[in-house]
């Protein structure tokens, strides 16, 4: 009898849990902020500008956490200054250094001219903002689509599912601070978020849909790479297997009635696990993705770091979120007259 050993190496990962961190949170901010863009252009009273507060306090949330995420991604602060020192055009990076504080900027502004109750002021901040938040969903999905060198990365599919599943999670944070705001979750129209939820899990499946159509006739080779994965490794036939029963969670939490979905324990329910659902697919798209090898067979072993790097890390992006959303809604509960208007 003949026995093979197959030795596996251990590669340390280029992109670290702080890219996972994050991508997932300039995502919720970009979706938030186009949602919130055309919520500010509703009638008076309407369901659209009765979701302003929930949609600001995410915004202003997302967009003062993701940047830091990204300084510690970059480990030394120093090196955000070379992307102006050095600017490369042909650079997705290059270019995101550039769209990413004028983003950060608009958002904010947004947010404190919706705070004001300045109307007109706010809708035309809301028109720069929804173009800025667009631009960033490209970058941030091209700066990953570009390398040919991994097929499960270089599909025009993944900039699409970064922003579909961003959104889900923007729309599961404002199901999540609805709550502390002022009025509570009989302030939220419940109702319409609810129906912006089963659209977006829509727009997923029928994304999931065209690209293995457009798989089985050879046209997106990230599709017969994900078979492979598929067929030859478990943990990623548990990832597969996770992913449609979380779809159907989402799907069967939905198709309660406004109502029901405004209890807490059904709400937070909802919420959470659309917040988690985006997270895992960023996860699992750069570092389980990183474990696949280019050439040879196995994957890569990974260790999650305890320190900075991995878990330290992500408990205080968490932290810095919870700081951030108590200190937001604690400011929205004593927000002026004026705000109350717009909201209104």
């Amino acid at each position: 009898m003949q026995i093979s050993e197959l030795l596996t190496p251990v590669y340390d990962a280029a992109w670290l849990p702080w890219a996972v961190q994050y991508f997932f949170l300039i995502g919720i901010s970009a979706t938030t902020a186009l949602t919130a863009a055309f919520a500010a252009f509703g009638r008076a009273g309407s369901s659209a500008r009765r979701l302003l507060p929930c949609a600001v306090a995410v915004l202003a949330v997302s967009a003062i956490a993701a940047p830091v995420s990204l300084l510690a991604d970059l480990h030394q602060p120093g090196r955000f200054w070379h992307f102006y020192a050095h600017f490369t055009p042909w650079s997705w990076m290059s270019l995101g250094a550039v769209l990413l504080p004028v983003f950060v900027t608009l958002a904010l502004l947004f947010c404190a001219v919706w705070w004001w109750g300045r109307v007109g002021l706010m809708r035309l901040v809301a028109a720069a903002l929804a173009v800025s938040a667009l631009s960033i969903l490209v970058y941030t999905g091209a700066e990953v689509m570009v390398l040919r060198s991994r097929p499960l990365w270089h599909t025009p599919f993944l900039p699409l599912n970064f922003a579909l599943t961003a959104w889900l999670a923007a729309l599961g944070g404002m199901f999540l601070v609805g709550r502390w705001l002022p009025g509570g979750m009989r302030a939220v129209p419940v109702e319409l978020l609810r129906r912006l939820s089963l659209g977006a899990v829509v727009l997923m499946a029928l994304g999931a849909g065209a690209w293995a159509l457009l798989g089985m006739l050879g046209m997106d080779p990230s599709f017969n790479a994900a078979l492979r994965l598929f067929a030859e490794f478990p943990i990623w036939r548990v990832s597969l297997a996770g992913a449609v029963i979380t779809g159907f969670c989402i799907i069967g939490l939905l198709q309660r009635p406004a109502r029901a979905l405004a209890a807490p324990l059904p709400s937070a329910a909802l919420a959470l696990t659309m917040l988690a659902a985006a997270w895992i697919f960023r996860w699992v798209v750069f570092m389980s993705v990183q474990g696949v090898p280019k050439y040879g067979a196995g994957l890569y072993l990974y260790d999650m770091p305890w320190g900075s790097d991995g878990l330290l890390g992500m408990v205080g992006v968490l932290g810095l979120c919870v700081a951030l959303v108590a200190a937001v809604t604690y400011a929205l509960e004593r927000f002026p007259a004026s705000a109350r208007s717009v909201a209104a």
